[in-house]
C-alpha cells in the first residue's frame, strides 16, 4: 500500500512540475484530454496535441522575446537615474515574495505551491457545478497562477495574521479566495472575448481579468455607437482600423510598420535620454557599435516578436478551442478554457494592441512623475508585462466596443491605476522593502481592496470577499438567463438570439 501511495504521489508530483505549471503542457494535456472524449482517432489526437503545444510554444518565444528586449531599456530608467523603486511586474513580484516570506512570515515559499494546487481544485469544482455557481470558464495559464499564488500567499498572510499558525486553516482560506478569484475573474471576460473574437470559444485567464471587463463596460457607456428608437445610428464609433492616412502616413494601416515605427520613435527617446554609456556598461552593446542602429534594431524587434506571438496563436487556438468541447461535453458542461491574454492579439484590429500599451505607458509615466513630484515613500517603476501585456489587451477590448478613444483613454487611465495602485499596495504590505510587485490591473485594484477589507473586517471581511465574488457571475446570469450559457454553447444561436431579442 505504501508502495502504492508512493507511486501515486510522484505521479501526481511529475504532473504538477512538468505539466500544471507549465502553460504549453497544460493546453496540451486539455487538447489531448477533449480530443480523447471526443473520441476522435489516434492519429488526429496526437497531432492536435502537438499543435496546441508549439503553439503555446511560439507563442512564449514571443511573448518572452518582448520582455527580454525591452526589461532592460525601463530598468536602465531606474539604475541611470538612481531611482530606489519597487519595481512593478509578474516576476519581480514573485522574486520578491520568494526573497521576504520566510523573513517576514516564518514561511516557506513551498507553501505556495500546495496554495497553487488546492486553488485550482476549487477553480474545477465552481465550474463543474456551473449551473449553480454559473462560472464557466477553467483557469489554465500556469506560469500567471504561481505568480498569482505568490502575491495572493503575501498578501493574505499580512491580512490574517490570525490564521498564520493554522497551516490547514490557512490553506483552505487562501485557496477559497484564490480559486474563486480564477474562476469569476476568467468568467468575466466571456462575453468580451466572444464578441472580440466572433466566438472563437475561448476567455482571458491572466491578471487583468476585472480591467478587460471594466473597459468593455467603461468603453461601450462613454464611447460606444449610439442608436434612436427607430434604430438611426445617433453616435458613431470610428475603430483604430478606420484610421486613413493622407500620403505616407498610409504605411500606418499595416500593422508590421506601424509597430515599428511607433517602438522605434518612442523607446528610441526613452533610450537616447538613458544614453550610450549606461548600455555599454551594461554589457547589452559593445563600445565600437552605432548607437543609433542599436536603437532601431532594438525597436524593430518590438515587430518581430509581436508577430511570431500572434503566429502562436492562430496556431493552438483552433485545437484547443475544438478539443475543449469534448471537456465541456463531458466533464465541464458549458464551459470554456481561460487562457493567456496574448491569445487575443490575433483577433480584432492588431494596431489597436500598439496603441492601447502606448497609451498606457504613458499613463504610468505620468503617475510616476507625479510620485515622485510629491515625494511618495514608494516610487514606482514600471515593468514592461503589465505596461504592455495588461494595457494592449484592454485597448483591444475597448477599441472593439468604443473605437480609437476608448482605445486610447482607457488604457491611459488604467497605466494610472496600475502605478497609483501598485505604491500603495506594495508599500503598505512591504514588498516593496523587495524590490518588486505583481502590478498588474487586477493586483493594483481588486487584491488591494481585499487586502483591506481582511485585514480590518477578519473573518466577516473573509466572507464578504468570498460572497461578492461568487454573486458576481450570478449577477451576470440573471440579466441574461437565456443567453448567459448560450454565448459559450453555440454563439451562432446567441448572436440570433440577441438580434431578436433587440
Amino acid at each position: 500500500m505504501a508502495q502504492v501511495l508512493q507511486i501515486l504521489s510522484s505521479i501526481w508530483e511529475f504532473f504538477a512540475t512538468y505539466i500544471l505549471r507549465q502553460a504549453p503542457y497544460m493546453v496540451g494535456f486539455l487538447t489531448l484530454l477533449g480530443y480523447i472524449l471526443k473520441r476522435e482517432k489516434w492519429y488526429d489526437c496526437i497531432g492536435g496535441t502537438l499543435k496546441a503545444i508549439i503553439g503555446m510554444l511560439i507563442l512564449g518565444v514571443g511573448s518572452s522575446g518582448l520582455v527580454q528586449t525591452f526589461r532592460p531599456i525601463l530598468t536602465g530608467l531606474k539604475d541611470r537615474f538612481n531611482l530606489m523603486a519597487c519595481v512593478i511586474d509578474p516576476y519581480y513580484g514573485q522574486n520578491a515574495v520568494t526573497a521576504g516570506v520566510e523573513t517576514v512570515f516564518g514561511k516557506a515559499f513551498s507553501n505556495v505551491m500546495v496554495l497553487l494546487l488546492i486553488a485550482f481544485l476549487v477553480n474545477i469544482l465552481l465550474v463543474r457545478f456551473n449551473k449553480i455557481t454559473k462560472c464557466r470558464t477553467l483557469f489554465t495559464t500556469g506560469h500567471v497562477q504561481v505568480q498569482q499564488a505568490s502575491t495572493a500567499f503575501w498578501l493574505l498572510m499580512f491580512a490574517l495574521p490570525a490564521i498564520r499558525n493554522n497551516d490547514t486553516l490557512m490553506m483552505v482560506v487562501m485557496s477559497v479566495i484564490l480559486g474563486a478569484y480564477w474562476a469569476v475573474g476568467s468568467n468575466l471576460t466571456v462575453k468580451p472575448m466572444q464578441e472580440l473574437t466572433d466566438g472563437a470559444g475561448f476567455a482571458i485567464a491572466h491578471q487583468q481579468m476585472f480591467g478587460i471587463r471594466l473597459g468593455y463596460i467603461l468603453a461601450d457607456k462613454l464611447f460606444g455607437e449610439r442608436r434612436d428608437k427607430d434604430g438611426n445610428v445617433t453616435r458613431k464609433v470610428k475603430k483604430v482600423g478606420d484610421l486613413k492616412m493622407p500620403g505616407f502616413f498610409s504605411i500606418f494601416n499595416e500593422n508590421m510598420v506601424c509597430t515599428a515605427v511607433l517602438m522605434t520613435a518612442f523607446f528610441g527617446t526613452i533610450m537616447a535620454v538613458i544614453g550610450k554609456p549606461y548600455f555599454v556598461n551594461s554589457g547589452d552593446l559593445a563600445e565600437d557599435t552605432n548607437f543609433v542602429w542599436y536603437i532601431v534594431d532594438k525597436s524593430l524587434h518590438f515587430a518581430v516578436y509581436l508577430a511570431i506571438l500572434q503566429l502562436g496563436v492562430r496556431t493552438f487556438v483552433t485545437e484547443l478551442t475544438a478539443s475543449f468541447q469534448g471537456i465541456s461535453d463531458k466533464l465541464l458542461p458549458s464551459s470554456v478554457p481561460g487562457v493567456d491574454c496574448a491569445v487575443c492579439y490575433g483577433f480584432g484590429d492588431a494596431n489597436a494592441v500598439t496603441f492601447g500599451f502606448l497609451a498606457g505607458l504613458v499613463g504610468q509615466l505620468v503617475a510616476i512623475g507625479i510620485l515622485i513630484a510629491i515625494g511618495s515613500p514608494t516610487i514606482i517603476i514600471c515593468g514592461f508585462v503589465p505596461v504592455f501585456f495588461d494595457n494592449a489587451t484592454i485597448g483591444l477590448v475597448a477599441n472593439e466596443k468604443g473605437g480609437l478613444k476608448a482605445c486610447l483613454v482607457i488604457p491611459f487611465l488604467s497605466g494610472l491605476v496600475q502605478v497609483f495602485g501598485s505604491a500603495l499596495i506594495a508599500g503598505w504590505v512591504g514588498l516593496a522593502e523587495y524590490g518588486g510587485y505583481l502590478g498588474m490591473f487586477d493586483w493594483a485594484t481588486v487584491w488591494p481592496l481585499f487586502t483591506v477589507i481582511l485585514r480590518y473586517l477578519g473573518i466577516a471581511g473573509l466572507v464578504l470577499v468570498a460572497v461578492v465574488l461568487l454573486a458576481l457571475p450570478q449577477i451576470e446570469y440573471r440579466k441574461d438567463p437565456k443567453g448567459y450559457f448560450l454565448i459559450t454553447e453555440d454563439y451562432e444561436a446567441y448572436k440570433e438570439y440577441k438580434k431578436n431579442s433587440k
